[in-house]
């Protein structure tokens, strides 16, 4: 690459590295790394390592030097596998691409952001799709290669490489003109490394139940099905039988949405809008989310009895985290996170934010009611308090139902919540909802002020920054009520990533990020002094994003031979072991007979 082609803005950085490996990844494995391409982008420097030769090497990569890579976890894993040592700087412009295209992707028609999307909307040329299809499957069938082979592989690795060379200057001339782009784009790249030695550790899992449960699923889910079904007769074992649903709905009178060829939608969006008129739909819904498409055996599992998957960073349009759901254990149902269980002598700790959304709100829009609401513990309780729907001294105890409404306003409000789906919520009066509101909006006055500016400043800027440069495009498709809610769940996104990166770079052994939470790792006498540390590392990074303000944290421990639980999944989870077991004694019975 011609030097004068860098952009002045990576002027700090003597050397910049672009990087590619091929490897092979079965399901739920680490990465076996196959070789690599480096180029040193000043000085045309080239490495080019095969399969043995990475083992015995040390890494080209200098640890003060700049990492340029698409994707960077991919990299990032194949280098913790070789033992090569962590770079301090990673410019990652899988994720660059995603916050330049954030929020507008549909309009510029983009279906994909992977290299080649990127590349073909700067109009930069690469190998034909079919060709690295072809170069990729042969990979992936794994060892032993002919020379012709080793070779050819090479050649399509450093392809990657000069794509690299190629789209760093027609991204980064765009994303430069942001103020402090290059520090923002650094710490998303930061988190990358975060992301590799998420994806690399794992979560443990009890692996002998998941054969268990495999092994029988079928049967056990067909049991589940009727059980929950029991008088809405419309499934024919696992499967929704679309004309006995129809006849039922005529039956119930509900007005329900139609697909063009006349059938009853079944999209999550259809039930969850329906099913908040409809309540007798809920178990049709369950069904339908939960059960009918899980496939316990699609979870990725390796042969080390841990769950590794994709965490799809920077994927959605608030910036958090979308792992493929049928692959990672925190994605499906609550229930299947009774899997999740320590080795022995080891132990794992949930730690989550507590009530992270509120306190957001209230540190961003500067309401000191909502920061004081926060501060007390229970800002539920407390605005309601303070709104003069309970009396001073009520607490969860003395005043459930009232906090229950208040909490269900509290929450709903940050996502632009109307009076309508409020009064559903609360199977209240219309009148009852929106004199809710309007006392939410007399107390937090602050806050209200600011969530319209905020609102009006992005439609008039189009678009909406955090603190760290993560920027949602507005658009003709841009949601008014997805505006509100945003700056709470895009800082939230900044929080969890800035935390996993004090964590990992603290030497704890993080297993996974979940939403506003994470998953640790210790040995079993270790475990309460390191959550003690990881838990003054996340408020230390909430500090950070909140101008001061702490955002508090509950954790939750377990201990080998305990397994994890979650309270909203143990009823399911005890169904589900109890047809198990039924299940398996008998097929002992029949094969005995």
């Amino acid at each position: 690459m011609n030097a004068a082609a860098i952009p002045a803005a990576l002027d700090r950085f003597a050397e910049i590295w672009a990087l590619d490996f091929e490897y092979i990844a079965p399901d739920g494995e680490s990465v076996d790394p196959v070789c690599c391409v480096a180029r040193e982008l000043r000085s045309g420097r080239e490495v080019r390592l095969w399969d043995q030769d990475l083992r015995t090497s040390p890494s080209p990569i200098p640890v003060d030097g700049l990492l340029l890579s698409y994707a960077a976890p991919a990299e990032l894993k194949s280098m913790l596998v070789l033992g090569w040592p962590m770079p301090a700087h990673v410019l990652d412009l899988y994720a660059e691409f995603l916050c330049f295209t954030n929020g507008r992707r549909d309009v510029l028609g983009l279906k994909k952001a992977g290299l080649l999307a990127a590349l073909s909307y700067f109009g930069l040329s690469h190998l034909d799709p079919t060709t690295k299809h072809d170069w990729q499957q042969r990979i992936l069938q794994g060892r032993p290669y002919t020379d012709a082979e080793s070779a050819g592989i090479l050649d399509y690795c450093a392809t990657d490489v000069v794509a690299l060379e190629h789209l760093l200057p027609a991204l980064v001339t765009r994303m430069q003109t942001r103020p402090h782009w290059l520090d923002h784009a650094l710490l998303r790249g930061r988190y990358m490394r975060a992301v590799a030695a998420m994806e690399h550790r794992g979560v443990p899992i009890d692996a002998e139940m998941l054969a268990r449960l495999s092994t029988h699923w079928h049967a056990i889910k067909v049991e589940l099905i009727r059980e929950i079904c029991a008088d809405i007769p419309i499934f024919e074992g696992a499967t929704l039988k679309h004309g006995r649903f129809a006849r039922w709905l005529d039956e119930q009178g509900i007005p329900w949405p139609r697909t063009p060829c006349g059938r009853p939608a079944t999209d999550e969006d259809t039930f969850k809008e329906m099913v908040k008129v409809y309540p007798q739909v809920a178990p049709i819904r369950e069904v339908m989310s939960h059960l009918a498409k899980l496939r316990v055996s699609d979870l990725a599992v390796g042969r080390d009895g841990r769950n590794r998957a994709w965490l799809g960073p920077f994927v959605t349009h608030t910036g958090r985290n979308a792992p493929k759901a049928a692959e990672f254990i925190f994605a499906p149902s609550v229930w299947l996170r009774h899997l999740i269980k320590p080795a022995p002598g080891r132990a794992i700790a949930y730690i989550d934010f507590s009530s992270q959304e509120f306190g957001i709100a209230a540190a961003l829009s500067g309401d000191e009611l909502m920061q004081k609401a926060y501060l007390s513990g229970d800002p539920y309780m407390s605005f309601a308090v303070e709104a003069g729907l309970a009396p001073p001294g009520a607490t969860k105890q003395t005043h459930k139902h009232v906090r229950d409404r208040c909490k269900a306003l509290v929450l709903g409000t940050l996502y632009g919540q109307k009076e309508r789906s409020l009064a559903h919520k609360l199977s209240a009066l219309l009148c009852e909802a929106r004199e809710l509101l309007q006392a939410h909006r007399r107390t937090f006055r602050t806050f209200w002020a600011w969530s319209q500016r905020s609102t009006d400043r992005a439609m008039l800027f189009n678009h909406l920054d955090t603190i760290f440069g993560w920027r949602l495009h507005i658009t003709h498709n841009t949601r008014a009520t997805s505006l509100l809610n945003h700056p709470m769940q895009a800082h939230g996104a900044e929080m969890l990533r800035l935390a996993c990166c004090f964590l990992v770079e603290a030497g704890i052994e993080l297993c996974a990020p979940v939403h506003d939470a994470v998953l640790i790792e210790a040995c079993v006498d270790e475990i309460d002094l390191v959550v003690v540390h990881a838990q003054q590392l996340m408020q230390k990074a909430a500090r950070i994003v909140t101008g001061g303000l702490p955002i508090g944290t509950d954790a939750h421990v377990v201990r080998w031979p305990d397994r994890y639980a979650d309270e909203r999944g143990v009823e399911m989870w005890a169904r589900v072991m109890a047809l198990l077991e039924r299940t398996e004694l008998s097929n002992v019975y029949r094969e005995a007979a």
